[in-house]
């Protein structure tokens, strides 16, 4: 899409309305002078051809801001036969006569479900699009705030220097507006902007076209709303988060190191789970006698008392063992005790969407002099061709990287563990009992968690709802992240469910027929059940171009890539799932299939302090 300038309209009276002069023809010389190019017109003659326009819309529905367009548009007697020579486009004019252009894709006639006949002559009078008016303008926003009419634009070239053009109003739709209107939200997200717009779509009956009006409902800057947050703590509470925090570790350093003090330490879970919980589990079946501290926090932004920080700086500072599952931005700034370790069980398996410092100068990525991750003694991952991705990330030497596999992929190996989960969930959810079960889980777009959004709407709900109801239920397992809320349509309640506040997203593919995720390291676990999986991923050009992959991401998926709500349930209808691929993709990315990931760490980080011993 791309903006004009302001289009010049003709005198009008007081009774007109401002957006009238809707026609405009245009015949664009190319290369040579006009009395040249086309002497008849030059001379006031009859060479000059009536660009009578013929059209008609065929197809106008919405889902969400996202609007969908078909139908056909000619000039009558300007042939259309060469596919090469026609393009078409939509106009939005502005209240203030700026244009903005959205490109349609040329069709053929044939295409087009009409009840009579077109002249072959005008073979690609046909035209489609989809509009996302959520992000229409610089930076993906939504459509800036205005009155808009909606006009089609069609050029035609017919020789080598003349172009007929003409810009037409689009026609009585109002048959497309059931209730005479269509309304939607639109939303968008970044670190130092939130926006949310209304959008409105009616019928002028008096341009016989198209009205959208982009009203905007809130706009502020979150990070200086954190910042206000943060001001309202004391400058005492300020220090002592800082630079009071450091220098209490530092003064604890001057204790003994306590060689069985282990430490869980998370600001993304407040509970024992994932690869801590098997862990500790794993420790527990061994009876190993250490001293166990677990410093949890639901997520980053939760405020530590002044008790919890000196006490997190004393354990840190004393703890043989400092274990990891996230980000943790407090760890960071701190010099790991020579003898001490610190290790991080990432959360996530494989490699597949760059992290860390391998984002070094792209938008989102870490700055050169950042210590983030740096300081990790230790960092597991679930195969030996991964581990100079996660050096990268990490910023740390690939030596201390090490494939002990991931503790909580062991439960893909244990048939009773998976059984028990299966019937707990049917017990507790019946309707997943006599349905297959598709789960959508994507992540989040956005360059982190104060930009973390989903534009949902680009799932067509009835379309799903109508195609497989029948035989499946849909479940959304949405990023924590996500900061757009979303509603499941009340008709729609007996086939979508929202599991995203279900915390143990492997729990629920033991019981998912078709996982359905984007760019989420989801897949690797789900490719050891050897089920089938798609990839949704609408965007893939521009997710490539900004945040970028370890591997060719066509290549690299274990599944088909559909970009539209019709692929996926094509796909899924035809069962064209590309089963083929699971196995070596299993293969590279786990060295060990035996479910002794948890003893593995355990062994290999915890019990072993010979470096000869890890590999």
């Amino acid at each position: 899409m791309k903006r004009r300038g302001k289009t010049q309209a003709p005198e009008q009276t007081k009774a007109e309305a401002p957006f009238s002069a809707a026609e405009e023809d245009y015949i664009v010389i190319k290369g040579k002078q006009l009395e040249e190019a086309l002497p008849g017109l030059a001379q006031g003659g009859t060479d000059r051809k009536e660009l009578i326009p013929r059209r008609q819309i065929t197809k106008l529905m919405w889902n969400g801001p996202i609007m969908e367009i078909e139908g056909y548009f000619y000039l009558e007697d300007i042939s259309m036969g060469d596919e090469d020579l026609v393009k078409k486009q939509l106009v939005l004019r502005a209240e203030n006569g700026e244009e903005t252009t959205v490109p349609l894709t040329d069709i053929s006639i044939e295409e087009l479900a009409l009840e009579g006949t077109i002249e072959s002559r005008y073979t690609w009078a046909g035209f489609k699009g989809k509009i996302d008016f959520s992000t229409m303008t610089e930076n993906n926003k939504p459509l800036s705030p205005s009155t808009y009419r909606t006009y089609l634009e069609v050029e035609v070239q017919v020789s080598e220097y003349k172009i007929y053009r003409k810009t037409y109003p689009l026609g009585n739709v109002l048959k497309f507006l059931p209730q005479q209107f269509y309304t939607t939200k639109m939303e968008y997200f970044s670190a130092k902007q939130e926006l949310k717009y209304n959008l409105m779509a009616t019928y002028d009956q008096r341009e016989k076209t198209l009205k959208i009006e982009s009203t905007k409902l809130k706009d502020i800057d979150p990070s200086k709303y954190n910042l206000m947050l943060a001001k309202n703590d004391s400058l005492l509470y300020r220090f002592m988060r800082s630079y009071g925090f450091k220098v209490a570790y530092n003064l604890c350093k001057l204790l003994p190191l306590k060689e069985e003090k282990v430490i869980f330490a998370s600001d993304s879970r407040s509970e024992m789970s994932g690869n801590f919980k098997f862990v500790f589990d794993e420790m527990q079946k061994q009876k190993l006698d250490f001293d166990y501290h677990f410093m949890l926090k639901k997520e980053i932004g939760d405020r530590k008392s002044f008790k919890e920080l000196l006490e997190l700086a004393y354990q840190l500072a004393t703890a043989k063992f400092i274990l990891l599952d996230d980000f943790y931005p407090m760890v960071y700034p701190l010099k790991i005790r020579k003898k001490a370790e610190l290790v991080q069980l990432w959360h996530a398996v494989g490699a597949f969407k760059t992290f860390g410092f391998s984002r070094l100068g792209r938008p989102g990525g870490p700055s050169p002099k950042s210590r983030n991750h740096r300081n990790y003694t230790k960092a597991i991952v679930s195969s030996k061709n991964i581990a100079k991705h996660y050096a990268e990330g990490f910023g740390i030497d690939q030596e201390k990287v090490i494939a002990t596999g991931i503790p909580r992929t062991d439960i893909f190996f244990d048939q009773d563990y998976q059984d028990k989960v299966r019937e707990s969930l049917y017990e507790e959810y019946p309707f997943l009992r006599n349905k297959k079960v598709i789960t959508f889980a994507p992540t989040f777009r956005g360059n982190g968690q104060q930009s973390a959004h989903y534009p949902i709407d680009r799932l067509h709900f009835d379309k799903l709802y109508h195609s497989l109801k029948d035989e499946y239920v849909f479940l959304f397992k949405v990023h924590p992240f996500v900061k757009n809320d979303f509603s499941i349509p009340y008709q729609y309640s007996d086939f979508f469910y929202d599991f995203s506040s279900y915390r143990e997203v492997n729990d629920l593919l033991f019981i998912t027929d078709i996982l359905i995720t984007d760019y989420s390291s989801v897949c690797f676990e789900y490719a050891l059940l050897n089920k089938p999986m798609l990839f949704f991923s609408y965007d893939v050009e521009e997710y490539v171009q900004k945040r970028d992959f370890y591997y060719d991401y066509q290549s690299f998926i274990p599944g088909p890539l559909v970009r539209t709500t019709e692929e996926m349930i094509e796909t899924i209808q035809q069962e064209n799932f590309e089963m083929q691929k699971i196995e070596p993709f299993v293969k590279y990315f786990f060295d060990d299939l035996d479910g002794k990931s948890s003893e593995r760490v355990v062994e290999q980080i915890l019990l072993k302090t010979d470096e000869e011993d890890w590999y």
